[in-house]
């Protein structure tokens, strides 16, 4: 026999709900693009889709082996910005990324190489100078400018702050040195590509080896024409295939600097762990590194020997930032990448670090409409099928439990009240896209949610079948039932749990939603139903049996009773 559970402030619990609905909503209006809309995925609203072509040196053919790994290693960067219902797909010699919606950028940013090398800079000029001292008559200036004359690609800082003990503060603005263009020009190679499939892979071997030729030679006369004839508004032909044993002539990632920079002394592949981080003091958000026991020594040997000069962050041939080193770092300690970042484009750069470098490089394609593969009928069926199961549910249990079905019915109501702010502020914050598997998730969460009522009703008669009345007999029934409940809900989520880790694609979307409802359901069955059953056993009108439908055990409880009675009246007889 259960005990009584003392003392409950039901009108507590549904307050506490309450009060958790009015938040998810308020930050659905409040937050964000204030949209109301659930983002839906790709086989119920279709999707932007992007072609990426493989660029090798040679202009050979990839292998297959190189475009699998290219696949997974896409996919996996997918997966750590959240189940966002992207899909890759290997077509021949190309990758197909697909995003719901038609936010092209997301596709591309997905397929980058993120070839990320370490470089010393040595010399450096904006393009606004460089462009301006074309008319110039050109002076004869040293094929190296300091490193620390240089500005960085970020917002200098005000260089009356105290030093940190970490070499990313950034400098002062200060005026470079032009390096001037000689009078003949060369044009700089565009990013296009000839349609025939062998004529495209001998063009990009050509353009790549021209770039090379030019902006990664050792000759100053040569360096000295790339900085002159560079152009940084165009597509980056050596892009994710510079030679990290060379030196490099290179734009920054915004486009306003070119840098002349030494062999790389750090590869990407050292790199252990990113994240995106945002520094409080100067106000802007970073990209935190912690490299490998190697690529940590090599970094505090040269941080230690170079104090004063740039070391710069290059990503597929494209300067990320450049800042001066103000003093040295420890082997073990953490690096940060400064730059013009948002929160957004410092995470999927983290994340694109922290799963490592395609082995090839891509030339993407223009962004392609994706038609729905399910579609509008498809989500109307699903609807139907979730308004179906509902409906049935509720008629089960008005028929079963009476007015209590009353209570189930409000209960499921909150629950998808819940539910959909829910997957409104996922969609927002994190990508998630509910799709048909998804949805189907959310359809059984229905079933679980009304298993758990059905658990507590039936322990509440149970108590009833023991002579106990309504009022005394429900919070034994919870004390029972809650026990049972969380049984129930631990399993199902350690089983959708299990499914989203082991699973890949549309499975992982089925096995969130699945997890996600049976967390809700805990939650509503504690925060309402049972709160409402309470409520309600100390109504008089709600304690009639012909109200809440348990005439019948009343009825066998005093059967019993009345037997009892008998029995032990024949005993001392």
């Amino acid at each position: 026999m259960a005990p009584s559970t003392g003392t409950v402030h039901p009108v507590r619990y549904l307050a506490l709900f309450g009060v958790l609905v009015v938040a998810l909503y308020a930050l659905v209006f409040f937050t964000g693009d204030k949209s109301a809309t659930p983002k839906l995925g790709i086989d119920l609203q279709g999707g932007t889709g992007v072609t990426l072509t493989a660029r090798t040196p040679d202009g050979s053919a990839p292998s297959q082996d190189s475009l699998k790994q290219a696949q997974e290693i896409i996919e996996t960067r997918v997966n750590g910005l959240g189940v966002s219902g992207s899909e890759v797909v290997v077509d021949g010699d190309n990758l197909v990324i697909t995003v719901p919606g038609d936010d092209s950028a997301q596709a591309r940013s997905l397929g980058q190489t993120a070839r990320l090398y370490i470089r010393p800079v040595t010399g450096s000029i904006d393009v606004a100078t460089r462009d301006a001292n074309r008319t110039a008559t050109p002076e004869a200036p040293a094929a190296e400018t300091p490193a620390t004359d240089a500005p960085a690609p970020e917002a200098p800082a005000d260089g009356t702050q105290t030093p940190q003990n970490r070499p990313f503060l950034a400098q002062d603005p200060t005026t470079p040195e032009a390096t001037p263009a000689p009078e003949t020009t060369t044009p700089a190679p565009t990013g296009g590509a000839p349609s025939d499939g062998t004529d495209e892979g001998d063009a990009a071997a050509a353009e790549i080896a021209a770039a090379r030729a030019l902006r990664q030679s050792s000759d100053p006369t040569v360096q000295q024409q790339a900085v002159a004839n560079l152009d940084c508004s165009v597509a980056d032909p050596l892009r994710g295939n510079d030679d990290p044993t060379l030196p490099l002539v290179a734009c920054s990632q915004d486009g306003l600097n070119i840098y002349l920079l030494g062999p790389s002394i750090i590869d990407g592949q050292e790199i252990a762990d990113a994240s995106s981080v945002f520094n409080s003091q100067q106000s802007r958000h970073e990209i935190s590194l912690s490299f490998k026991t190697t690529g940590s020594n090599t970094w505090a040997e040269f941080t230690s020997a170079n104090i004063g000069k740039q070391a710069a962050f290059t990503l597929d041939s494209k300067v990320v930032s450049a800042p001066t080193i103000q003093g040295a770092t420890p082997a073990g300690s953490a690096t940060s990448i400064t730059g013009s970042f948002t929160a957004e484009s410092a995470k999927e750069l983290a994340n694109t670090l922290k799963y490592g470098s395609l082995p090839l490089s891509f030339a993407a394609s223009e962004a392609e409409t994706v038609s729905a593969t399910l579609g509008l009928a498809s989500l109307q069926a699903a609807l139907i099928a979730g308004a179906v199961g509902l409906v049935l549910v509720l008629l089960y249990c008005l028929v079963y439990y009476r007015m209590l079905g009353v209570l189930t019915a409000l209960s499921l109501i909150l629950s998808g009240v819940m539910v959909y702010a829910i997957m409104v502020l996922l969609g927002r914050y994190i990508g998630f896209t509910l799709d048909l598997a998804g949805m189907a998730g959310l359809i059984i969460g229905i079933g679980m949610t009304a298993d758990s009522f059905v658990v507590f009703f039936e322990r509440i008669k149970d108590e009833m079948r023991e002579g106990r009345s309504f009022r005394s007999a429900v919070p034994r029934g919870w004390a029972r039932a809650r026990r049972t409940i969380l049984s129930g809900n631990a399993v199902s989520f350690i089983a959708a749990a299990v499914l989203y880790v082991l699973a890949v694609g549309q499975v992982r979307g089925f096995a969130f939603t699945l997890g996600l409802t049976t967390i809700l359901d805990v939650i509503v069955v504690f925060l309402v139903t049972w709160p409402l059953v309470s409520m309600a056993s100390r109504s008089a009108f709600w304690s009639k049996p012909s109200v809440n439908g348990l005439g019948a055990v009343q009825e066998v409880a005093r059967e019993r009773k009345v037997a009892a009675a008998a029995s032990a009246k024949e005993t001392r007889a």
